[in-house]
């Protein structure tokens, strides 16, 4: 039997905080204890936001922390060419189109509708896209690509779903209401796949990245459990292998938030600067001494 496969995937677009110590913390001890492998991916498909320098301090944080992981370390920006790949099968099983709204047009759109006031949103609360593929004839939306009009390539989740049925995993953490593996995906709409300046997404790009690195154990946070349901779709539409998953406990803020980079949770440079050791930081977080 292989060695299980972890992985911990940080986007180097601001400094790890106490979230991240415990995602990458757990990942390493559960990879030690199962005489597995720990993978560190950095995620950078946002070239806009992403930065060396916060890359060099993930490198340096894990080092601080203890962790080892298998060198090279894959970065999403040096494999766009496998993303387009998946994207150009989707397209051949004519699964994906291109819209070419604005958000604020998207907003107009659903202001015009008549139940506006209770449009549904997908599960990390953005409106669904209101749009039809239908509305637009496959040869003037390539036309207008040809062009070069910015747009968005979203997955027709009615026709993928037709395809290969409604996704469902092996949950062996939980959602934050107490999820066990299902949740409809549907309830994304017409996920984007893709954009003109950016050819990947977060839910492209994660599921092909863990077949081809061989990752069989996904640990993450509770945030990203309603994902699972798109990337088991996008998974099952690609023939692509499927890990078991595990969605951890969040670690919140004084007023009971998820940390984030955005509101500045305290990071974990600043907390060493203060002469907190990795013990402490273990502590932290709640996981007993390494």
């Amino acid at each position: 039997m292989r060695p299980p496969v972890f992985r911990f995937a940080p986007s180097p677009n601001g400094y790890l905080h106490l979230g991240h110590a415990f995602s990458a913390l757990l990942n390493a001890d559960l990879a030690r204890a199962g005489g597995g492998r720990l993978l560190l991916r950095i995620e950078d498909i946002d070239r806009s936001r992403c930065r060396p320098e916060y890359e060099q301090a993930i490198y340096e944080d894990l080092a601080w922390l203890g962790i080892d992981w298998e060198k090279p370390v894959r970065r999403q920006s040096e494999h766009f060419d496998a993303y387009r790949d998946a994207l150009e099968k989707l397209r051949s099983l004519g699964l994906i189109y291109p819209t070419f709204e604005s958000r604020g047009e998207i907003a107009r759109m659903i202001a015009q509708q008549s139940n506006a006031q209770d449009w549904p949103c997908d599960p990390d609360g953005a409106p669904l896209y209101p749009g039809n593929r239908n509305a637009m004839s496959d040869a003037e939306r390539e036309a207008r690509v040809q062009a070069g009009e910015p747009y968005a390539l979203r997955l027709d989740m009615a026709s993928a779903i037709a395809r290969v049925g409604a996704p469902s995993w092996s949950e062996t953490g939980g959602g934050p209401t107490g999820e066990t593996g299902s949740i409809a995906v549907q309830a994304w709409g017409d996920v984007t796949l893709a954009r003109k300046d950016v050819p990947t997404s977060y839910h492209l790009s994660v599921v092909i990245d863990d077949a081809l690195q061989g990752v069989t154990q996904v640990v993450r946070g509770q945030d990203l459990f309603w994902s699972t349901s798109v990337h088991r779709l996008l998974q099952a539409l690609l023939d692509l292998p499927v890990p078991a998953y595990r969605h951890h406990r969040l670690i919140l803020d004084d007023e009971g938030r998820k940390l984030s980079k955005s509101s500045r949770a305290t990071a974990l440079r600043a907390l060493r600067a203060e002469g907190r050791t990795p013990a402490d930081i273990r502590k932290m977080v709640g996981l007993a001494s390494g």
